[in-house]
């Protein structure tokens, strides 16, 4: 699952994938900013056919936090 989210913000963000660390803070390390957070969240809600809340974005930090909260939602 990881690396399918991976590959969704690299191609996205036009960020390489091996840039885009488990724990590397998209925020600060990577540059997102908010319209590319709410761009990036639409295609993880299409890729992964579920709805991500506001409440549960403002836990995007980092790949980790982003694989939580999707894998909570998919089965």
């Amino acid at each position: 699952m990881k690396d399918k989210i991976r590959n969704v913000i690299s191609s996205l963000l036009k960020v390489k994938p091996e840039e885009l660390k488990d724990d590397v803070s998209l925020q600060d390390s990577i540059g997102v900013d908010s319209t590319e957070m709410v761009e990036t969240v639409i295609a993880l809600e299409k890729t992964f056919g579920t709805k991500i809340s506001p409440k549960e974005v403002t836990k995007f930090s980092t790949l980790n936090d982003i694989e939580k909260v999707i894998s909570s939602k998919v089965k």
